[in-house]
């Protein structure tokens, strides 16, 4: 696949319909409320659809053949998310350790329910395989991530507040929350489904098709109206992090699925997700808690800069380590 066919067919459509939402979140037309509710229709409704009508028509073969990329998803994609948390938190100062859970949330999740398949379909076409893997990184951001970030930033907050009337809650509610969320219940049911070995009626896929193909496109333009609201300043936290999403989690990707032997078609499109902006769910937890906003939005919106750059970058990086191990 040429590079010009990446450019044309992936990263400048992401382009113009993230540009058309940023210049009307810049005009007024839509605000953030509008586009956490357009968020709420891609996560609850379009991509549970779009994940469990890819997966239900897969094989137990190919799903066999996804253990390796489980594994390398989990462990690469967790190593680092730690790896942001303790660096951000030891290596400056003035950080706490809430400031640094939020780092990882974001710089440590590649915004994978999102830009998944818009990015990961037009370059490698719309297989199953395309949905599991949108599906795997997306419960291991959703269902891990999350929670554990959750978990650091709470511990951290309550260090600094101890005298906070805060009621101590179990360590298992974030997962549980994140594991009720369809976005996370739908591809593991539809898992299941192909593992039984139940035969997925093709009548009922238009059905869950039409909502599905909403999903990339709302999301980018919903990303662009997020973008919209964010005050842009450059500091080295902020290329650090960039630093991190960019460069050293596609390439710990990359380095564990050649020493595992993972499939290289999966492969592939793991290392373009790894290289994926960060996760807008980090800035939208950021807000909530009114904790490292403006460094945390700052890094999202460099390295979505960035990833237009790399995209590419990563797929030859990757063409040429395959061909060379």
């Amino acid at each position: 696949m040429g590079l010009s066919h990446i450019i044309l067919y992936a990263i400048v459509p992401i382009i113009v319909v993230m540009l058309a939402g940023y210049i009307s979140g810049k005009k007024g037309v839509f605000s953030g409320a509008d586009a956490k509710k357009f968020n709420k229709v891609v996560l609850d409704y379009a991509l549970p659809a779009a994940l469990f009508v890819s997966i239900v028509q897969a094989s137990r073969e190919d799903l066999a053949k996804d253990l390796r990329l489980t594994l390398v998803s989990i462990v690469g994609i967790m190593a680092c998310f730690m790896a942001v948390y303790f660096i951000f938190k030891y290596c400056f100062k003035k950080n706490t350790g809430a400031d640094a859970a939020i780092m990882a949330l974001i710089s440590g999740s590649p915004t994978i329910g999102f830009l998944g398949f818009a990015v990961l379909e037009p370059i490698f076409g719309t297989k199953p395989s395309v949905a599991l893997v949108v599906a795997i990184v997306g419960i291991v951001v959703n269902a891990i991530g999350i929670p554990v970030g959750l978990s650091l930033m709470n511990a951290s907050l309550a260090k600094q507040n101890p005298n906070a009337n805060t009621k101590k809650e179990s360590a298992w509610k974030p997962v549980l929350h994140a594991l009720a969320q369809p976005v996370a219940w739908a591809p593991i049911l539809a898992v299941v489904w192909v593992l039984v070995g139940i035969p997925w009626p093709k009548e009922l896929s238009p059905s869950f098709d039409l909502i599905a193909k909403a999903n990339a496109s709302m999301a980018v333009f919903s990303a662009g109206i997020t973008l919209s609201a964010i005050t842009f300043t450059i500091n080295w936290q902020a290329i650090l992090g960039s630093i991190m999403k960019m460069i050293v989690m596609p390439a710990v990707v990359l380095i564990l699925g050649l020493f595992c032997h993972m499939d290289p078609f999966n492969l592939k499109m793991l290392v373009v997700s790894a290289a994926l902006p960060p996760a807008f769910s980090g800035i939208i937890i950021a807000d909530e808690y009114d904790t490292y906003v403006a460094t945390g939005t700052s890094s999202l919106t460099l390295s979505v800069i960035l990833f237009i750059g790399f995209c590419p970058l990563w797929i030859w990086l990757t063409n040429l380590a395959i061909a060379a191990f």
